[in-house]
Order: C-alpha cells, then sequence, then structure tokens
C-alpha cells in the first residue's frame, strides 16, 4: 500500500531507567493489554492514520484510542521513524485530564531535550 510506513515503537524511559507506559500496561488486564497492542501494532504498520485511531493533539503529541467499555489513551510522539510511547491511561471524562496531558507534555520536553 502507498502511503504506508512501519514505524519503530519504544517506550519514553526516564533517566532513572523507567519506562511509564510499559509499567501502565503490566497494571491492566491481559485483554486490555492485547486491545491496546493490536492498535500500537496497527499504527507501527500503517502509520499515516487518521481518525479514529489516531488524533493530533498539540505539541507534536497525538493519541491512539480503544477498549471494551471504556476508551483506553497512549499519547506518543513521532521522533524520525519511531513512535515513542508517552504516556497511558483509562480516559474518565470527555477531555483529557490536565495531569494526563501534564504528564505526556513533560516527557516530551524531555525526549526533545536529549
Amino acid at each position: 500500500m502507498q502511503g504506508l510506513q512501519k514505524l519503530n515503537v519504544a517506550f519514553y524511559r526516564t533517566e532513572a531507567g523507567n519506562e511509564p507506559v510499559r509499567d501502565w500496561l503490566r497494571a491492566l488486564t491481559a485483554s486490555d493489554r492485547k486491545a491496546i497492542g493490536d492498535d500500537i501494532r496497527t499504527l507501527q504498520f500503517g502509520w499515516l492514520l487518521g481518525m479514529p485511531l489516531v488524533e493530533k493533539l498539540d505539541a507534536g503529541l497525538w493519541v491512539r484510542t480503544r477498549l471494551d467499555g471504556r476508551i483506553a489513551r497512549v499519547i506518543f510522539s513521532i521522533q524520525g521513524e519511531q513512535a515513542v510511547l508517552l504516556h497511558g491511561f483509562i480516559k474518565k471524562s470527555r477531555r483529557i485530564s490536565k495531569a494526563d496531558m501534564e504528564a505526556a507534555k513533560s516527557r516530551f520536553r524531555q525526549l526533545a531535550g536529549r
């Protein structure tokens, strides 16, 4: 298919070596992890996707969604040919909470400053 590009996917890693999105995923049920993993794989092998799977946020951040009965989001940034997973959460309201957005933006700034 033309226009599709394979992305490498990486977890954002703190200076201490923690991977917040990987840790968040480990706390979810196996079925939730599988659903989110399937969407990340779709992102990886079908990049340049749009809604409903990918939606642009501000500051170069993007968000992916989907879960059974709930909405899970993984905020990521494209860095060259790599999608870096910055922050993951279960959405509890129509808007992304200020705390979730700030966590993603802070990690994005740290990533950009490296």
